[in-house]
């Protein structure tokens, strides 16, 4: 299923991707992605396009690029007053295979910024940010959207947007089908990929609520007009879920997982901000187990790198029973 797609004549096999997530698909989570194998592009983390123009792109972890990576996309968070052309020109200093701009987003703080899912509202400032990637960017671009608002009139506004989005160059299309009032809190309503797909000519790759095979093959119909699927929550609880997915050979060493990511993490961020990612990771990772609050709480009250890296010793010491599936409920 989905095992290649061809945007703007960059190959990507197969057409199953790892979603930005917010301070999780930095480098070092995508360096754990990539000792697995199996997924067809990485994406960072949604990147401030300002913020670009004073970062160091070559030694951020936020925009630094493995040399294994051989698929990786930038999100970006554009606003209407950006200054595109100077942002995508110190971008291009890294090579990104594409870039993914952010209308998704319903964080007030963003929506404050007239970026993301508010630029998706804003029609004008939406064909204007788009134009002006296209021009400044030669390379596939792509858009992450959902549904948009969920008031009167939804399906003409998004229909409208697509529109928009075609007659500014845009290559491909990710929705996650939610509104964006329902941030994660109802289900994604895969049932309207057939619709969405129908209004536009642009390929759509298919999120929210996708956990795995299983999600496909319970509701084949609803993805048979998509041309790829992409993975966010599961692929944190489960880094090797592309490889298994692809039938490569996969050892899974739930311990030494958890140690690698940790130690990556700490090679690349300071101990302040590396303490706050593997909290984070380890809230996804520990719904794999039966007793992972144990984990999880160990973790979260962990005050250093050191004590962490201890306190998941402990836990691993003991063989911990596995869910055949992570419950993602609440995450």
């Amino acid at each position: 299923m989905f095992s290649s797609l061809t945007i703007r004549g960059l190959s990507l096999k197969p057409a199953r991707f790892c979603a930005p997530l917010a301070e999780i698909t930095h480098s070092a989570f995508r360096r754990l992605l990539t000792d697995f194998g199996g997924c067809g592009a990485h994406f960072t983390e949604m990147l401030s396009g300002r913020k670009l123009l004073k970062e160091d792109l070559q030694r951020s972890p936020y925009s630094r690029r493995a040399p294994a990576e051989k698929r990786l996309f930038y999100q970006l968070m554009l606003r209407p007053d950006d200054p595109v052309d100077q942002i995508i020109d110190r971008l291009a200093t890294v090579g990104p295979d594409a870039i993914d701009l952010n209308l998704a987003c319903y964080a007030p703080v963003i929506r404050r910024l007239d970026a993301c899912s508010q630029l998706f509202e804003n029609l004008p400032s939406l064909i204007r940010v788009l134009r002006a990637t296209r021009r400044a960017w030669p390379g596939p671009l792509t858009v992450k959207i959902r549904l948009g608002s969920a008031a009167a009139g939804n399906e003409a506004r998004f229909v409208e947007r697509l529109r928009a989005i075609e007659d500014s160059g845009v290559d491909a299309i990710t929705l996650h089908t939610r509104f964006f009032e329902d941030k994660f809190k109802r289900r994604s309503r895969h049932e309207l990929f057939a619709w969405a797909t129908a209004q536009t000519r642009l390929p759509i790759i298919a999120n929210g609520d996708i956990l795995g095979e299983g999600t496909l093959t319970e509701h084949p119909a609803h993805f048979q007009s998509v041309a790829g699927i992409m993975i966010g929550r599961m692929a944190v609880a489960r880094p090797w879920l592309f490889a298994a997915w692809n039938q490569q050979p996969v050892t899974i060493d739930h311990a030494e997982i958890w140690r690698r990511l940790h130690g990556y993490i700490a090679a690349d961020f300071p101990e302040n901000i590396a303490l706050r990612r593997i909290r984070l990771f380890t809230k996804y990772y520990a719904r794999n187990f039966h007793f992972g609050h144990t984990l999880d709480m160990a973790i979260q009250n962990a005050p250093s790198l050191e004590a962490m890296h201890a306190r998941a010793g402990d836990f691993f010491a003991t063989p911990q029973a596995l869910f055949r599936e992570p419950c993602l409920q609440g995450l």
